[in-house]
């Protein structure tokens, strides 16, 4: 009794620092998620208030529209009369009526007084019409309608404040807990203080950009020069001026958990990618002149917000999942099969491609289940290497899928190519990528072991396993089905942003709730049950909240200064000698492709679409180029990109949540058996990418089984 007296106020006390620490970023997701829902269903109460109510588009504004102040003519007879009089005292004033004709027609003034009391009487009807109309019921729905309305709007029109408190938010979580990118971790004391000096210098940066750009733009305005969103200059100089605190705090304040010592070359390894690209862009743009050069490519950045605040929902997305027992049921499914690990990996590689493209992103699919996946190849008796070559693969699989949110930014961008025409070739890319997978892991996978169990054994199985996967597919099913009747909006990559955060959060309430099961990577089931009882369903929301915020700092940050090198290498000139015309298809194909593969090395995705539709994009059409080709193989090569060193950063990601390889192979092992996890995914990836590449060139049928349609002339 008296620990359990002891423990409980210190749950307590975690719960309380965990809800108070996440509550600022849940509010901005929350709000992300009704704005993205309010348009939505203020579209579809506008269509039930005009299939209710006539003329509801008037009715809903009936208090702003004045009653006529015209008169009906009583009397024909007698207002002729009277204008006649008017006009004849009017022409007996003028000295010049003669000159022009002082004739009146009677009949005509008749005509003109009689048409004006007509349109006046239909006025007058019109508006007793909409005032009949006007009841309780329709007032009342106005007024919810008008309501949502204006609050969409107020969300809606502050998307950059949103975004601007996301992204610094979370960067700030991301400080403080040490979990920005690198390309290895902070191991030695040495290690933290070269990491965290990087981050005060590249923080530091940004708050002096941030505030020149400020400077300048204040100017512009005192000249009289209109301007707009001037208000989020102070909120850059004021975040990014916190951040270079908090790193001047860390830097004070060494960690003491980390071993003594470390070496030169392996700490500067440990500087986050985006402190990298900050200071060496810095360095460039100053070398121009542009000294506020990154501050003004981080508001270009906001020209997009609607697209990197559903990047936050998606992550948000990734995270709840990992909290839910969804992913191990789902290899419930297969794991009567005893596939081999050879066969297993295949079949892993086709079950996580959607996951992956209704995550958004290739990392949140592995920052979510690549652990989960990562012990599943482990049980069945994958080879370490080989399973963390997997996990890598399996946040690529999926990326050209619907409602993959990159594909959603390409057709954005520009018009020569739709979301539907890119999912479609990128359904035959996944199976194009499924197969040169299962083809090199049986030529370079090592021996097999292990048969396939017997049908007798396997279908009972996996039918038992369907059986507690019946609630989850009832959720999602009831939602998307609810969504599609009362909104009018089904599942796709429009609304998939809205639609996953409440399937997920009715997916962790039911398993909280009604199953009264804890977080999946408890180490006591029962004993997390007992913690966190009905009330474990807002500990693990605010816990997946936590977790998505430090995340989404890493990942925005990482964009953030992508861009910034983007429009760095744009305002370089270095893509201008990139001729236009090459003359030969196949050249400008191979020198593309390996631009594209550089650039998502050093990239993040949705900063590098932004580069290549403004350069290389115009240079692949203009040398006969398929849109479509160019974009699945632009598509293709920044997945190929995330699995090749020396940055990798499915990679990073994949050892961010599984760890360091610590098998004696993965240590000692020959240089093939040391770096097989890199190697493998970028045979896999550049086989993938040369067969999509050139194929689709030189052959009409492999461009049409390939992409799906006949090649534009």
């Amino acid at each position: 009794m008296t620990t359990d007296a002891r423990s409980l106020p210190a749950s307590q006390g975690r719960s309380l620092s965990v809800t108070l620490a996440s509550l600022p970023m849940l509010v901005i997701l929350v709000l992300t998620l009704l704005a993205s829902v309010g348009e939505t269903l203020h579209s579809r109460l506008l269509e039930i208030g005009g299939e209710t109510w006539p003329d509801y588009f008037n009715l809903r504004v009936i208090d702003q529209i004045r009653a006529p102040d015209c008169q009906v003519v009583a009397d024909p007879d007698a207002a002729v009369e009277l204008a006649v009089a008017s006009k004849k005292a009017e022409m007996a004033a003028d000295p010049f009526a003669d000159v022009f004709g002082g004739n009146l027609n009677r009949d005509e003034i008749r005509s003109s007084i009689m048409a004006t009391s007509e349109a006046c009487q239909q006025r007058i009807a019109e508006w007793g019409r909409l005032q009949s109309l006007d009841g309780p019921a329709v007032r009342a729905f106005a007024l919810m309608e008008t309501g949502l309305s204006r609050a969409v709007v107020l969300i809606t029109g502050n998307r950059r404040v949103l975004l601007g408190l996301m992204l610094l938010f979370c960067a700030a979580a991301a400080t403080l807990g040490r979990q920005h990118i690198a390309l290895r971790p902070v191991e030695s004391q040495r290690d933290d203080r070269v990491a965290t000096l990087a981050q005060l210098i590249a923080n530091s940066l940004l708050t002096a950009s941030a505030w020149l750009y400020r400077q300048q733009e204040l100017a512009q305005a005192e000249a009289g020069i209109p301007l707009a969103h001037l208000f989020m200059h102070d909120i850059w100089v004021a975040g990014f001026g916190a951040l270079t605190l908090i790193s001047l705090w860390q830097l004070r304040q060494p960690r003491a958990d980390l071993v003594p010592g470390g070496s030169w070359p392996r700490s500067l390894l440990s500087v986050p990618l985006y402190s990298f690209m900050c200071i060496s862009a810095t360095i460039q743009f100053a070398f121009h002149g542009f000294y506020h050069g990154i501050a003004v490519y981080l508001n270009m950045m906001a020209e997009l917000s609607a697209l990197f605040l559903n990047l936050g929902l998606y992550v948000w997305v990734g995270m709840l999942l990992a909290r839910t027992h969804l992913p191990r049921k789902v290899f419930d499914l297969i794991r009567p099969w005893q596939l081999p690990p050879k066969w297993l990996g295949v079949v892993v590689l086709l079950l996580t491609a959607l996951p992956t493209a209704y995550s958004g992103a290739s990392g949140i699919f592995i920052l979510a289940a690549g652990l989960t996946l990562y012990r599943e190849l482990r049980r069945a008796g994958t080879s370490e290497q080989l399973a963390l070559a997997t996990t890598a693969i399996s946040g690529s699989m999926g990326t050209m899928l619907r409602p993959c949110l990159l594909v959603v930014i390409v057709a954005t961008l520009n018009n020569s190519v739709t979301t539907d025409e890119l999912f479609s070739a990128g359904a035959r890319v996944l199976l194009l990528t499924a197969s040169v997978y299962a083809i090199y892991v049986f030529l370079l996978g090592g021996a097999s072991t292990g048969r396939i169990a017997p049908l007798r054994d396997a279908i009972p199985g996996t039918l038992r396993a369907l059986l507690p996967l019946l609630p989850y597919i009832a959720i999602f099913a009831a939602v998307v089905v609810l969504w599609n009747v009362l909104l009018g909006r089904g599942l796709d990559e429009f609304s998939a942003p809205a639609i996953l955060p409440v399937i997920l959060l009715l997916v962790l309430g039911y398993e909280r709730l009604v199953l009264k099961t804890g977080d999946p990577d408890a180490d006591d089931s029962n004993l997390q049950s007992e913690i966190l009882p009905p009330s474990g369903f807002s500990q693990s929301v605010m816990r997946a909240t936590r977790e998505s915020c430090a995340l989404i700092g890493a990942l925005l940050m990482l964009m953030a200064l992508s861009v910034s090198v983007g429009g760095l290498i744009e305002r370089s000139g270095l893509l201008e000698l990139f001729p236009e015309q090459l003359g030969s298809v196949w050249l400008t194909l191979t020198l593309l492709m390996g631009l594209l593969v550089f650039i998502g090395m050093i990239m993040d995705p949705y900063g590098a679409v932004l580069l290549v539709n403004a350069t290389l994009a115009p240079i692949a059409l203009k040398n006969g180029i398929d849109p479509l080709h160019f974009w699945v193989m632009t598509v293709l090569a920044f997945e190929m990109g995330y699995l090749t060193p020396p940055v990798a950063l499915n990679h990073l990601l994949t050892r961010q949540v599984v760890g360091l390889p610590t098998s004696w192979e993965s240590l000692h092992g020959t240089f093939w058996q040391r770096n097989f996890r890199f190697i493998f995914p970028v045979l896999v990836m550049g086989t993938a990418l040369l067969v999509v590449t050139y194929i689709p060139a030189g052959w009409d049928t492999g461009f049409r089984l390939l992409l799906g349609i006949q090649p534009s002339p």
